[in-house]
This record gives structure tokens, sequence and C-alpha cells, in this order.
């Protein structure tokens, strides 16, 4: 009995033919049919099946000295027949059930820890460019305009140095930051607290930060209480006002960008930022279009903010207006 899981076919043809010679034979020839139902499709346990009907016919040829059974007997030999096979088929198809179960089950895992990885990538390419452009971005046109005007006054190279130098400097640790992301799961012991991360209380420090680079910047801010804002919240307003001052020395004409910020637990909150479209001038010293073009930008800072504020359930708008300027609006979902 034992064998009949290894070769179950050939086994269970040879317990049917010797249940042919001897009775005793019939109930391993029907464990051994369970077997062959259980693990082989209906097409190799059919002629097992027909070896088994034609057991009752065949015994009184082989041997004459046994009694022909009554009609009774064989048909209930034929339901234990049908029984054991429907028994078979129902454990086979069973079994293969929960495979495809388990292995479904290991496909959706996969698939989702596929989105979460995907999801991760997305969200830390939108963090580098976020911390990285708005710095960068100052780095190159302080660094053009000095390369057009060689000749520009001391203070102002002076202070385009400087600006250069700081933006170098943050950007640093803003990369160091977004490469500590990718560090989760490590041993940080030895490393310091991480940085804050921005939040609506940090907007005058950004718009200080840009009229110190020579732009002019005005700030609307009605928000109540914005240490009060969630820190989710504050940090996606952070970045869209970020975002609209590097587009702004991009893009700008002048320099001057209007800054605007309102709502209230319950209400919403809303940012708009607005700004000439055409040349620019950094620290004083006019650039024209020609630094300001050399700029690598293909969008992707907007996009990335139409993710993050779809992702808070609010909405993202911008493009050009009629009066000439580039107007980015955003609201963000505010909970009481």
């Amino acid at each position: 009995m034992w064998l009949r899981r290894r070769w179950p076919v050939g086994f269970t043809a040879v317990a049917v033919a010797f249940s042919v010679y001897s009775m005793s034979a019939a109930g391993v020839a029907l464990i051994a049919l369970f077997t062959v139902a259980a693990h082989r499709r209906a097409a190799v346990a059919g002629p097992i099946v027909a070896g088994c009907v034609l057991v009752p016919f065949l015994t009184p040829l082989v041997r004459p000295d046994v009694p022909v059974p009554p009609w009774w007997e064989v048909l209930l030999g034929f339901a234990c027949i049908a029984a054991v096979l429907a028994w078979g088929m129902f454990v086979r198809a069973r079994r293969q059930s929960l495979r495809e179960r388990a292995r479904r089950v290991e496909s959706e895992r996969e698939l989702r820890l596929a989105q979460v990885r995907q999801s991760e990538r997305d969200r830390i390419a939108r963090e580098m460019h976020d911390v990285l452009a708005h710095r960068l971005s100052l780095l190159s046109l302080h660094a053009g305009a000095l390369e057009l005007r060689p000749d520009a006054a001391p203070e102002e190279v002076a202070r385009a140095v400087g600006v250069i130098r700081d933006s170098a400097y943050r950007a640093l640790e803003d990369l160091r930051e977004v490469i500590g992301m990718l560090r989760v799961g490590l041993d940080r012991s030895d490393e310091g607290p991480e940085r804050p991360q921005p939040t609506l209380a940090d907007l005058p420090d950004l718009v200080d930060e840009s009229r110190r680079a020579g732009m002019r910047v005005l700030l609307d801010c009605r928000v109540g209480e914005p240490a009060a804002a969630p820190a989710a919240i504050g940090r996606g307003a952070y970045r869209i006002v970020q975002e609209g001052l590097t587009n702004a020395r991009k893009h700008g004409r002048d320099g001057q960008v209007s800054v605007a910020a309102g709502g209230a637990a319950g209400e919403g909150l809303t940012v708009e930022v607005r700004n000439p479209i055409g040349a620019t001038a950094v620290a004083g010293i006019p650039i024209g279009a020609t630094a300001v073009a050399g700029i690598p930008g293909g969008g992707s800072g907007l996009i990335g903010l139409a993710e993050r504020a779809g992702l808070a359930g609010g909405r993202l708008e911008y493009g050009p207006t009629a009066a000439g300027e580039f107007r980015l609006w955003a609201w963000l979902p505010w909970p009481r």
C-alpha cells in the first residue's frame, strides 16, 4: 500500500488485476483508485475505473468455483467505485484550488510589494527634486549672472558669491537629508538627530531667503496659526511655494513674485504663487534670458506637486494667465 503514492497508476492496475482473482484485493484496489483520482487527471483515472467495473464479470471466467454475485451486490460495488472516484476527484479539485489560491496570494503580495517600492521611489524622487531644485536654481542663476556680467559692482558680485556659497551649503545639507531617507533599517545610532522638516511656519524664512537672493517677493499669509497646521499639509504648502519661487527664478521677469496663503482648520489651506513671465534679474544684476535658458527643467516639479496634492486629498492648478503671469494655485484639506 505504501507504493501507491510513488506509482499510483501502475499499482492500481496491478491491484485491479489481482481483484479479479481474489476478493481480498478489492479493498486495496478501491484505496488505490482513490489515490489515482486524487493525484491524476480524469483521463488517466477513466481506464482504471473501466477495469474496476469489469471485475465482477471477469471473475467467473477466472474462478469458476466462485458463485456469481447477485445483482444488488454488483450495484453496491459500482456505487462504491463511484463514491471513491468522486471523493478522490473532489480532493484533487480542492488541492488545486488551494494551490491556485496560494499562488494568487503570493502574486498579489509581490504586486503590492512592487507597488510599495515604486511608490517609495516616486516619493524619494519628488522629495529630491523639491529640496534640490530650489537650491541649485539659485546657485545656477547667480553663477550665470557672474559669468555674463563680470564687470558688475564689487558689492553685487560679493552678494552673488555669498548666495552661491550659501546655496551650495544648503544643497549639500538637503542632499544628506534625502539620502538619509534611503537608510531606513540601518543602524544610525552614531548620527545626530534628523533635521526638522519644513512646515507652514517656515514660509517667511523661505521668502526671506529668496529676497536675499535678489528677488522681490510679496508674502500675504492669512493663516491664523501656521504652527497648528498638520505637518503633512504644512510641508506640502511649503514645497508648493518653494517650487513656485524656483520656477519664478527660472522663467520670471524682474524677480517679482507674489505669494499668498490662507485658510483655517475645517476650511482647507489655499496657496497661490504668481509671477510675470519674461527675463529676470539676480542680486541686482540683469541677466536676461540667456542664463535662464541654461537651467534645465521639464515640468517634473509641477507634476510632482500635482501628485503630492492629490495624495493629500487636494488639487493643484497651474498655467499662464491672460495678464501675462504664471499662476500656481493649490488647495489642501485641513481637518478640524
